[in-house]
């Protein structure tokens, strides 16, 4: 099985950034795209931003310029360094994988959700 840990949540001004972090482990073979989603209250959850093994990056249009994901393939880490907070970016931040673990069939892997929360 695959394990993902958020952190890096928390209380922030607008304006201000945070960078969350997301760690995958466990007997994993492979991690293909990894990506961050978010989940308002009384709303579903969205994508926010995915990043490929390779580096090939896509951003839900509300986030494109303000926030960026990157990856360390070696450590199988996911990052997503966010900047100009807004109160409309308050949610759960949800990090999630495509991974092969070892033994089992390749899928997608959810963490437990980081809060995030953008207020004066």
């Amino acid at each position: 099985q695959v394990q993902l840990v958020e952190s890096g949540g928390g209380l922030v001004q607008p304006g201000e950034s945070l960078r969350l972090s997301c760690a995958a482990s466990g007997r994993i073979i492979a991690i293909n795209a990894m990506g961050w989603y978010r989940q308002a209250p009384g709303k579903e959850r969205e994508l926010v931003a995915t990043i490929t093994r390779g580096g090939t990056t896509n951003y839900a249009d509300s986030v494109k310029g303000r926030f960026t994901i990157s990856r360390d393939n070696a450590k199988n880490t996911v990052y997503l360094q966010a900047n100009s907070l807004k109160p409309e970016d308050t949610a759960v931040y949800y990090c999630n994988a495509d991974a092969w673990p070892l033994g089992s069939k390749r899928g997608a892997y959810w963490g437990q959700g980081t809060q995030v929360t953008v207020s004066s």
